[in-house]
């Protein structure tokens, strides 16, 4: 309860207008940490403010608070921002900002203004007059907030025969209403809330302006163009589906108090999670950190929210390293940290978060231990460090764009061919799809098949000599199998791991949450079949599922 009554000590709470209006007759700094209802205060950022309220020392000049942007009318533009706010107000008067928990900026920050107020006080500086922050006006940002709350929404139902078998299903102009109960509840269906961007986004490449072109008046051919462009008719979503012959495969509704009614029934926190950014980003534990203290930072990896998709230990090559620490190139301890970096495995993790990349930014800190120790002394940079190195021993992607490249180049995506044998039961084939998915799988292809003694060579061709090929090539035939491409890192081994033993009493024994101890009833009916290699993987994925170019084999 005393860290509760520090931090409410530390911050006073801003929750209406009232309260806003009183903050602002505070004399002095006022350090505003602008949050919405749905994620709360920056907490990352408590340490350095606390810091700084004891090391300055002037509680009748220095003050923070947190205020809740949905609550506060003169907030009303900073409301459905995922990054954090801080404002900075002088006597009452807004003068400065900054978007994102970057600490050194709002210690400087913070520190510049505090030391000019001393000088004030004594006479040494004349205030200088700085422009107040404008917020947007109110009428405009209810008007933009009328025109959020009016965007056209759709919502989309695929039909639990079209999310099991990836194929339509014949159904009546009008069906019998206990028949089409019995359909949409026979199985999973997936529902979707779409929506159409406003308009266009210009493509980057070909958008620099060009002044001598610009002045030019258009010919009539490119008004012409340049005309029914801009009137071009939209197509709805219904219209787009039966373009692409995908409306058998769902039901589509677009009136708009209809499908409010429903976001509410399937979707109530809605209004406040479509704000949510996901991302993922990559982090690194270095060498000495990840053989002394590895599972002492997964545990708070977990702590602080992260769900880790993805882990791999990894021996970085010269020129890795050198990548990875660039930022450091000119410090006279460049050659040792490469050395280091190249001395033993390394932990590459990827990391998904709502607002991750900020957070984790917040979380380990600045890039050097003595840095980190000036503004940000709690960071896992102090936490964490080795005597062998001054700088973090975490690192992290410094853009969600670096991220995807760094997550690709580490990572790179693998595919396996699954196949879900004839004798899995609807239920059954529902719950492994789930487990699937669960464990980091895309199903980039699926199809369901009846399959011959062509299509089951494809898949069984290493084993077309064994004495019991022929039971497989009956069991195949006595219903549908599913036929899928599987993607993910490390795909190959995941699969197999996932399927567990081929005999299901062994996979009981080993490994009893696998496919095969769940759902497998002997080594032939044992539910589950996967490439067992890179070769055999691009093998059958190219016979059951040749590329439209036989040049991209």
């Amino acid at each position: 309860m005393a860290g509760k009554k520090r931090e409410i000590q530390l911050q006073a709470v801003i929750n209406n207008q009232s309260l806003w209006d009183e903050m602002l007759q505070n004399k002095g700094l006022t350090v505003i940490d602008v949050y919405q209802a749905w994620c709360g205060p920056c907490k990352a950022m408590q340490t350095l403010f606390r810091k700084l309220k004891n090391e300055l020392n002037e509680d009748e000049i220095l003050h923070f608070v947190v205020a809740e942007a949905d609550s506060i009318v003169t907030l009303q533009s900073f409301r459905d921002k995922c990054e954090p706010i801080f404002l900075f107000s002088v006597n009452g008067k807004i003068i400065a900002k900054i978007n994102g928990a970057n600490a050194p900026l709002v210690s400087k920050k913070i520190i510049k203004l505090i030391n000019e107020e001393r000088k004030i006080a004594a006479g040494e500086l004349v205030r200088p007059q700085y422009p107040e922050i404008a917020f947007v006006d109110t009428e405009d940002v209810v008007e933009a907030s009328h025109k959020n709350n009016d965007k056209l929404y759709n919502m989309v139902i695929i039909k639990p025969e079209a999310v099991l078998t990836g194929k339509s299903i014949e159904i009546k102009e009008k069906p019998d209403f206990e028949d089409f109960v019995s359909l949409m509840t026979s199985g999973q269906s997936y529902i979707l809330i779409t929506s159409q961007r406003d308009e266009q986004e210009p493509s980057w490449e070909g958008t620099v302006p060009n002044p001598e072109t610009e002045s030019k008046e258009l010919s009539e051919d490119q008004h012409e163009m340049a005309t029914s462009t801009v009137t071009k008719k939209q197509d709805s979503l219904q219209e787009y589906m039966e373009r692409q012959h995908l409306s058998e495969f769902c039901d589509i509704e677009e009136n708009k108090a209809n499908v409010n009614k429903f976001i509410d029934i399937f979707f109530p926190d809605f209004k406040s999670m479509k704000n949510i950014k996901l991302g993922r980003i990559m982090a690194l534990l270095r060498p000495d950190l990840f053989q002394k203290r590895k599972e002492d930072v997964l545990n708070i990896i977990q702590d602080e929210g992260f769900k880790i998709l993805m882990q791999r230990q990894i021996v970085l090559s010269k020129e890795e390293a050198q990548t990875l620490c660039k930022e450091h190139k000119n410090e006279d301890y460049y050659e040792n940290l490469i050395e280091n970096m190249t001395s033993g495995p390394s932990l590459a993790l990827v990391l998904l978060r709502d607002n991750g990349l900020q957070h984790w930014k917040a979380l380990i800190g600045p890039s050097t231990v003595e840095e980190a120790k000036e503004c940000f002394p709690e960071s896992l940079c102090v936490q964490f460090a080795m005597e062998s190195l001054p700088i973090n021993q975490l690192y992290g992607s410094v853009s969600l764009e670096a991220a995807e490249k760094e997550i690709e180049y580490f990572f790179p995506p693998q595919n396996v061919l699954g196949l879900i044998k004839p004798h899995v039961t609807h239920e059954q084939r529902e719950e492994i799809l789930n487990l699937i998915k669960e464990n980091g799988f895309e199903i980039t292809q699926m199809k369901e098949l009846l399959l011959n003694e062509e299509q089951a060579e494809a898949i069984y061709f290493k084993i077309k000599q064994k004495h019991f090929y022929k039971d497989i090539l009956e069991q195949l035939s006595e219903a549908p199998s599913l036929v899928m491409v599987l993607t993910k890192w490390n795909a190959i081994s995941d699969w197999r791991r996932l399927m567990g033993p081929t005999d299901p009493n062994e996979a009981k024994l080993l490994s009893p949450d696998s496919i095969r101890a769940r759902f497998g009833q002997s080594v032939l009916r044992n539910a589950v079949h996967g490439s067992s290699n890179l070769y055999e993987a691009t093998e059958t994925i190219n016979r059951m599922f040749p590329p439209e170019n036989p040049e991209e084999i």
